[in-house]
């Protein structure tokens, strides 16, 4: 059998070339017709030098790129437990539902009375996630939760301005926040100031009081934090930023711990993106599709991006003025696939049930937490969220790290979870199971876990730091990928 090819019947996995190094002469595998129209108004756009593409047939083609997927691991394929992610199942009647005709077709130019039906489902959704985030007015416009965040900072610098007070530039971010955080904050702008955690993973209130002054702008924050735990102050910490004149930003990555069980707005939040595609199961991965809509309270409505959808009388419609707005943050109203399967997912519960979201997420991270906690140190006791914490500190006792632990899960034919996040946290392992896995993938999960925990009681480590065996693609060198990537496939 070559090296470059893949065995179904075996089992075996071989190198894949790329679709360069399959080419052949046989450089035409499907003939077009030529145009019948004049083409001179195109004559601008036409191609200089001849395309380089490679020469194979359909079947060669289709079988490269699912020779590829069936490399990939997948929410379909197996348990994805990534902490801070959310990666849950996608229902497939979804999936169905944006593939209808009219909503699948729709494009962003064609007349507003032929769009009612999108329209009207797209301003309900705006309703929806009004109300289970306690901020009335929403925008849906932002792509993702980063793109969500710059649209934030955005409206509250803009808040700031309006009201003469241009000195307010600087954004406080705790330490355990994602990395999206601060680089937002920064390309709205602003300047950040790092504000250290306490003992127990949550907002040091003293080192939050020491950097409130009449420079704050705002206070970025993720309630559940990146630690899975609640910050149990959360009133408190917004009733110290109002006081200081600044507001308070809500980063929605965690909201799947929240839904339908308290809202951020209640809390004292004054804006805060939702990840639809985390909290309400839309596909992400791979640099998107996303969606970021971002909801706040009445102080920064009327700086909101447009164009928005507002319903009239007897019909809904795509507003573009707005005296006070930041302007538009996208290319029309919003991802709109995206945003649609976040619709069908929350009318699937209903107003009724969207709390079983968070209860089952909830206990999921506990029931995981409570099996492993004699086994991997727990840094921050008690119970957490939608994600539990652990770390490798028992195991690097015996020269097993984190990275061990997530290579053996490899071969053990689960996707690891989150490692070295927060960076706070030495050897950090966030777990995020989500609601949509069954007690008994749990339990596969924790009982892998736990085999390779006495593993490394055993002193017989070598599997451990030798893992991945099975994949095609074993451990490389991360550094050198991150500072020295080849992104391009050199041609003559």
């Amino acid at each position: 059998m070559s090296a470059h090819t893949y065995s179904a019947a075996s089992g075996l996995q071989h190198e894949e070339p790329l679709l360069f190094e399959h080419a052949h002469e046989a450089a035409t595998s499907i003939s077009l017709p030529g145009i019948d129209a004049d083409t001179t108004h195109l004559k601008d756009f036409e191609r200089r030098n001849e395309a380089k593409i490679p020469g194979l047939s359909e079947p060669e083609a289709v079988r490269h790129f699912v020779r590829l997927s069936q490399w990939n691991h997948g929410i379909e394929t197996g348990f994805y437990p990534l902490g801070s992610c959310t990666m849950k199942y996608n229902p497939r009647v979804n999936e169905q539902v944006v593939r209808l005709p009219g909503l699948a077709h729709a494009h962003p130019d064609q007349p507003q009375d032929s769009l009612q039906g999108l329209l009207a489902l797209l301003h309900e959704l705006q309703t929806w996630l009004g109300e289970i985030s306690g901020l009335p007015h929403v925008t849906l416009q932002p792509a993702a939760g980063a793109h969500g965040e710059l649209a934030g900072m955005m409206m509250i610098r803009a808040y700031h301005d309006a009201r003469g007070d241009v000195k307010r530039r600087k954004v406080l971010v705790p330490d355990s926040a994602h990395g999206t955080n601060p680089a937002s904050a920064v390309l709205a702008g602003l300047h950040t100031v790092e504000i250290k955690s306490a003992a127990n993973g949550r907002i040091d209130l003293a080192a939050l009081k020491a950097n409130l002054d009449d420079e704050t702008a705002a206070l970025m924050l993720t309630n559940p934090n990146t630690t899975g735990m609640f910050e149990s102050d959360i009133r408190e910490i917004c009733e110290l930023v109002h006081q200081a004149g600044g507001l308070v930003y809500g980063d929605g990555a965690n909201l799947n711990a929240l839904v339908g069980i308290a809202r951020p707005g209640d809390m004292g939040i004054d804006c805060l993106h939702i990840n639809v595609h985390k909290t309400f199961s839309t596909p992400h991965g791979g640099g998107g599709p996303g969606a970021g809509p971002v909801a706040v309270n009445d102080l920064l409505a009327p700086f909101l991006p447009v164009p928005r959808i507002e319903k009239h009388e007897d019909n809904y419609q795509i507003v573009h003025t707005g005296e006070q707005s930041i302007g538009a943050v996208f290319g029309s109203i919003g991802q709109t696939g995206v945003l649609l399967r976040a619709t069908a997912y929350i009318a699937a519960f209903g107003r009724n049930h969207l709390h079983k979201i968070a209860e089952d997420a909830v206990l999921n991270a506990n029931y995981v937490l409570a099996r492993l906690k004699e086994a991997y140190h727990v840094p921050f006791p008690g119970l957490c969220k939608h994600e539990c914490l652990l770390t490798d500190a028992y195991q690097e006792r015996h020269g097993v790290k984190t990275l061990d632990i997530a290579k053996r899960l490899i071969d053990l034919g689960m996707h690891p979870m989150t490692v070295y996040f927060p960076l706070i946290v030495h050897g950090a392992m966030l777990i995020e199971p989500t609601e949509t896995e069954a007690k008994e993938t749990l339990d596969s999960f924790c009982d892998a876990m736990l085999e390779i925990a006495a593993q490394c009681e055993t002193g017989d480590t070598s599997e451990l730091h030798d893992a991945p065996r099975r994949p095609i693609r074993r451990r490389m060198d991360e550094t050198q990928a991150a500072r020295s990537p080849v992104l391009v496939w050199p041609q003559d």
